[in-house]
């Protein structure tokens, strides 16, 4: 899939709210859902598992959420979901629920990540991998390097 010339746009966004959870002590990661129309973001989300006591609190999760009560209605048939990690199995399930027909995810995420388990996505989701992955992966490095200190 040929990257698009917003993607780099919008994942900053969602390096945005990676770094909000960052700065709560939550694992950093950050999602924000955009409408392919317009490319206007309609969905942010960033971990708050800590937070809310929540193991479901995944920054995708959220960010679907919001999109859905955005648009009002629980198919995100027109819009790209952008993570700046590879969403694990319970997001990339609520990903193909929702029926979001694109994915760009920054890094991958080699223990826990949806692609260790098969095709999870809505069958039709084109996935895009590796925009501004060092930015996502530094992220992720430095905030368990805290975390081991």
């Amino acid at each position: 899939m040929r990257v698009l010339p917003h993607d780099e746009r919008l994942m900053r966004q969602a390096l945005r709210e990676a770094e909000l959870a960052f700065a709560q002590g939550e694992i950093p990661i950050g999602a924000v859902v955009a409408h392919n129309s317009t490319g206007q973001i309609i969905g942010r989300g960033h971990n708050q598992t800590e937070q809310l006591r929540d193991v479901t609190a995944h920054a995708e999760m959220l960010a679907l959420t919001a999109a859905a009560n955005h648009l009002g209605n629980k198919y995100l048939h027109d819009c790209t979901l952008y993570v700046t990690v590879e969403p694990c199995v319970m997001c990339a399930g609520a990903t193909a629920w929702a029926q979001v027909p694109r994915v760009v995810y920054g890094t991958p995420e080699p223990k826990v990540g949806y692609s260790r388990h098969g095709q999870l996505l809505h069958p039709r989701c084109q996935v895009l991998t590796g925009v501004l992955a060092t930015e996502c992966a530094a992220l992720m490095q430095r905030f368990f390097a805290d975390k081991r200190k």
